[in-house]
């Protein structure tokens, strides 16, 4: 019988893990006891997600706020701290934030608005037409910004995260003043110290603050870039993809991640005779339409997969086919015209116009988006992502 499923999608349940487990050995034994169960057979270019916290967790990657405050003691000695570009989240940065407190002496808090580099808003883009406010070019004191928008809770969480960080800063009797500007260069009118804690732009921002006379300047990925006083920390990334464990401690995003993949991929073909592609993925790269938040938050989807991850689709439209090139074809002769189309399409559908509108993503950022979408963010239990028929196309 022809086939009538494409890509199946599974989320599969596993033990909690704990530092010490071997996440290569448990993933292995989830998948071949849930294809047992489930009577799904595991086939060559199958795909295991892996979410990046529970490597973390079996790393025992772990930092306290301690740890965080040595490390910026460490780098900004007794200087006014402008600490610039945050993302406004609870669970990304606000413990950060208490570690970087404790080891300042004054902090010059500079948040971008009207939203953060994720697409957290402080406040409504109509309300700065509105009050004739240019984000671009204006500069506001914490004074000014409320004179023009008052108080406003974050949508989703409730949160007044002006009030929530500087509060955080001030409970360690640290002098907290907030600013709001657009403009990396702001922040060199009050210090030449400087953390910038954006995530996607940061090297950008880094390179303006030292062209304009910046002295101290760090990014997040240069705080715990290695280890202090036995602390977990991530030499690419430091705190960059760090999530709150407690209200003392984060979970970093895990290191040395290219052999925890290549092994279990390794061990799959040993035990099954496929070869199984293998990923760890964190947020999905994908836009919320209602909160306008963008989920990543991590330095990247992937931040490590088998090479046959590696690229991009090389895709035809069907539609476009079916409404251009063959739209004197119905039925069978359709279907069939088709599917010669994409057995002999080219490798590289680069520019062509059949290949127009289908997704110019990389692949392990479509399939991180689709894993995170999966196991979700809860208690759904489900950290790995089985994917079966994600390489199939229509003459499958």
């Amino acid at each position: 019988m022809e086939r009538v499923v494409g890509t199946v999608v599974r989320g599969l349940r596993g033990p909690i893990i704990n530092t010490g487990d071997s996440i290569e050995q448990i993933v292995v034994d989830t998948v071949l006891t849930a294809s047992e169960v489930e009577g799904f057979t595991i086939q060559d270019k199958d795909i295991i997600t892996i979410t990046e916290s529970i490597v973390a967790r079996a790393q025992g990657n772990y930092a306290r706020i301690d740890h965080i405050a040595k490390d910026v003691q460490s780098k900004f000695g007794d200087d006014t701290i402008g600490v610039i570009f945050p993302i406004l989240s609870r669970n990304r940065f606000a413990i950060n934030l208490r570690g970087i407190a404790k080891g300042a002496k004054k902090i010059v808090l500079m948040l971008s608005y009207p939203s953060d580099e994720v697409g957290n808003h402080l406040v409504d883009l109509d309300l700065l037409d509105e009050k004739g406010v240019n984000p671009w070019t204006d500069v506001l004191t914490e004074q000014q910004f409320r004179e023009f928008f008052g108080h406003n809770k974050h949508t989703f969480t409730g949160v007044d995260y002006i009030d929530y960080y500087k509060s955080l800063v001030e409970e360690y009797g640290v002098e907290c003043e907030v600013i709001f500007s657009n403009n990396p260069k702001t922040i060199l009118d009050y210090t030449k110290s400087v953390l910038t804690c954006d995530i996607h732009t940061r090297f950008r921002t880094k390179k303006i603050l030292k062209a304009n006379g910046g002295e101290k300047i760090y990014s997040l990925d240069n705080i715990l870039s290695e280890s202090v006083d036995g602390s977990g920390y991530n030499e690419n990334y430091g705190l960059l993809g760090s999530n709150k464990a407690t209200e003392e401690s984060v979970k970093l995003f895990p290191r040395n991640c290219q052999p925890v993949v290549d092994q279990i991929q390794e061990v799959l073909k040993e035990k099954t005779g496929k070869t199984v592609e293998v990923m760890i993925y964190g947020d999905g790269a994908f836009k919320d339409p209602v909160g306008k938040i963008w989920e990543l938050a991590d330095p990247v989807v992937s931040p490590a997969y088998t090479a046959g991850l590696e690229g991009t689709p090389n895709e035809v439209k069907l539609k476009y086919l079916a409404d251009n090139n063959f739209a004197n074809l119905k039925g069978e002769e359709l279907k069939k015209a088709i599917s010669e189309f994409i057995k002999n399409k080219e490798s590289d559908l680069v520019g062509q116009m059949e290949a127009q509108g289908t997704t110019p993503r990389r692949l392990t950022d479509l399939i991180g988006s689709l894993s995170d979408l999966t196991s979700g963010s809860g208690d759904k239990g489900t950290p790995f992502i089985y994917i079966q028929g994600y390489f199939d196309n229509y003459t499958k």
